[in-house]
Formats: C-alpha cells, sequence, structure tokens
C-alpha cells in the first residue's frame, strides 16, 4: 500500500506595516524562500507598503488589514484583532508566525483563542526585533510594555529573539522557561556595485558632483525617531569645518522626513546631506561610501550592518540590541552610545584622521561577519522550528 504523501504545512506570517524595514524584509526573505513544495506561505499586513508590492511580484498571498497601525488606537485596535481572527478561521493556519510587537500581541491572543475553541492547533511563533521597552519612553510606558512584552511571549509557543542581549532581557520573567530562542539574521551572498559605478549611481541621486577626495558617508534606514537620524545631523553640523569635503546620504524612507529636511536646512547642510528615498536593493550601492553609519536609539539585529561588514566598510554604530555581536569596539567598527553627537563627531573625525583604521576596521568586519549571518543558516534553523 502506497503511503499518503506528507500534508502540507501552511504558515501565515503576521506583522504590523507593509513598509520596508528589517522586520519586513525578515518576513520576506522567509516568505520567498520557503519550499512550495513542504510550505502553503500567505502574510498578513496592515496596509499597503512595499512589503505587500514585493510579496505580490512573487505571487506570495498577502492579506491587509487597513487598520493595523503601531500606534496604540482601542478603536482600531479591537477591529484589527476581529478581522485577524476572521482571517485565522478562514485560512486555518498551521504555523502562526507574528513579527513587530502589535502583530505579536494580537496575533498570539488570536491564535490561543482560536486553540481553545478547534480541534486542530496552531503554532504560535513570535520573533522579536528589538524590544520595544528599549525605546526612549517615560517609565509608565516601559512598564506597561514589559507587561504587554511578557504577555504576548506568555502566549506563544516559542519566541524567537536575534541575540544574546535580548534574551538576557527576559531572565527573570516568569512563568516563560525555554520558550526564547537565539536565531539570528541572515542575508544571501550580497551583489555590490563596484565602488566608482556605486559613486556615480549615487552622484545621479543627488545631482552633485562626487570626486574621489570626496568623503562619501551614508546610512540605509528607514526615517524614524529610532535611528536616530537628528543626532548625526547635528554631528555633521558640529563638525562641518573641519572637513574638506563630505557627503552624508540616508537611503530610506518615513514619517520624519519633513522633520528632517527642516533640520538640514537649520543647519545649513542642504549642500551636504541628501535623503536618497527608497531605493530598491539599496545595499547594490554600499561600496559607495567610505564610511558607514548607524545612529539607532534601537535595534534588533540590523541587516544593514551585516551587509556592510560584507561589503568591507568601515562602521559607526550605537551601542544597542545586537550590534555588539556584530561589531567589535576600535576593532571591527566603532560603537557609540544612543544620542550622544559628540561621540558621533569624534568618531567621524577619528577614521578621517586615520586612513588606516578605517581598513582596519573593514577588513576585521568582513571576517568576523563572514558566513555565520546566512540566510541558509536562518532559514534552517526557522524551519526546525515549524517542524
Amino acid at each position: 500500500m502506497t503511503e499518503n504523501p506528507q500534508k502540507m504545512a501552511k504558515i501565515l506570517y503576521f506583522i504590523t506595516k507593509s513598509n520596508w524595514g528589517g522586520a519586513q524584509r525578515h518576513v520576506f526573505d522567509l516568505a520567498t524562500n520557503l519550499s512550495p513544495k513542504e510550505f502553503n506561505v500567505a502574510v498578513v499586513v496592515g496596509g499597503n507598503g512595499a512589503l505587500k508590492t514585493r510579496l505580490d511580484e512573487y505571487k506570495i498571498q498577502t492579506l491587509t488589514i487597513e487598520e493595523l497601525t503601531r500606534d496604540i488606537n482601542t478603536r482600531k485596535d479591537l477591529t484589527s484583532f476581529l478581522q485577524f481572527y476572521k482571517l485565522l478561521k478562514k485560512e486555518t493556519p498551521n504555523i502562526l508566525h507574528m513579527h513587530s510587537p502589535k502583530a505579536g500581541g494580537i496575533g498570539a491572543l488570536a491564535g490561543r483563542l482560536y486553540n481553545l475553541t478547534h480541534r486542530e492547533k496552531i503554532k504560535i511563533i513570535y520573533t522579536v526585533h528589538g524590544w520595544t521597552f528599549n525605546e526612549n519612553r517615560n517609565l509608565f510606558s516601559k512598564t506597561f510594555i514589559v507587561i504587554f512584552s511578557w504577555f504576548t511571549v506568555l502566549l506563544s509557543d516559542k519566541v524567537v529573539v536575534l541575540g544574546n542581549q535580548e534574551k538576557e532581557q527576559t531572565n527573570k520573567w516568569p512563568l516563560i522557561k525555554n520558550k526564547i530562542i537565539i536565531i539570528k539574521n541572515g542575508i544571501a551572498k550580497p551583489s555590490y556595485l563596484a565602488r566608482t559605478k556605486a559613486r556615480e549611481f549615487i552622484s545621479t541621486q543627488i545631482d552633485k558632483k562626487i570626486t574621489k577626495n570626496t568623503l562619501l558617508i551614508g546610512t540605509i534606514a528607514e526615517l524614524h525617531k529610532n535611528k536616530g537620524h537628528t543626532y548625526i545631523i547635528n554631528a555633521l553640523a558640529e563638525i562641518k569645518n573641519n572637513i574638506s569635503e563630505f557627503i552624508f546620504t540616508i537611503i530610506g524612507e518615513g514619517e520624519e522626513r519633513k522633520q528632517l529636511e527642516t533640520l538640514i536646512k537649520s543647519k545649513k547642510l542642504e549642500n551636504n546631506v541628501f535623503l536618497l528615498g527608497q531605493l530598491h536593493n539599496a545595499a547594490l550601492y554600499l561600496k559607495a561610501f567610505d564610511i558607514f553609519t548607524l545612529t539607532s536609539l534601537k535595534e534588533g539585529l540590523p541587516y544593514t550592518i551585516i551587509e556592510a561588514g560584507k561589503a568591507e566598510l568601515s562602521i559607526i554604530a550605537s551601542n544597542v540590541g545586537n550590534i555588539p555581536d556584530l561589531i567589535d569596539d576600535m576593532c571591527s567598527g566603532i560603537l557609540i552610545k544612543p544620542k550622544n553627537t559628540c561621540e558621533i563627531a569624534e568618531s567621524i573625525k577619528f577614521l578621517i584622521n586615520h586612513p588606516e583604521k578605517r581598513i582596519e576596521f573593514a577588513h576585521n568586519a568582513y571576517i568576523k561577519i563572514g558566513s555565520e549571518y546566512s540566510l541558509s543558516r536562518m532559514l534552517e534553523q526557522t524551519i526546525k522550528l515549524y517542524l
């Protein structure tokens, strides 16, 4: 007698925002790289942003909850919960994999309610892309968010964090023993434009000539307060007269654009600082930069640092989240305190005045990051979690 073929597992990914950031890229990489012979994949998103557009290109089923937003709104959150619960009953997935705090909370609660009323149970998994309580908030908000985060973990079967720091922050949380595991982000073998071609492209984007002597500093990050763009812009304003010829570019889009444009103008940096907006496959242009920065206030394990390291760039980054897993201070880059304009300025001046250290740090970052942060490893470990 011939055995019945193994039933294909259905995975429902759920993420709050459908823009393009690290968490969205994580979902995209998982959804588009799982074997279609083993997994049936659908993705639930809030809104109609770049993530949905890219998933549509790959013919991945996407489901939209229009009122799902990052900020707390009782009416919208209740509506989103009810809509998502209806989707669960309609899609009947084997695995629910949530990303981002709002999706995590709504998804975990809806998943537990579903499991109470259905014979076929859903495995509930939540990936944390940096704990929200690490953001700059008042004590009341942080306390509420810690309790909310603990409750989400409690309702989940397994919780994925991206590094040691995030796991250590939960060591004293009750009733969640053995729920939290580490799976590091990983990327496919990157492809980069040659330095000359990449700098030519940036030049066309900003409509400004970039010479061999131009110091090109850059970052790839959403225009959001958590990314700390104001601090590096203020740092560049402080040291502008100490740098003969420099350009700083931010590749990314977001809600802070108008505020950043106002800041750039007030600091008289219109000829030095440029917001390039969202660029498809932004990492392609990394080799254009002499220095890569990520001055965030909060992070998980940022893809952009992995890509910058594999592009052999000298890196200045905030000592937050799991960035210290990627960068050894003054060995494979420079770690600075978040929101510290002075440290950012001093770090940039140090790398300008010590070009040999730029080369040394860049090489060490390339060696350290190496093959440890590969897409294949991330997929393998995630699939084991699903089985």
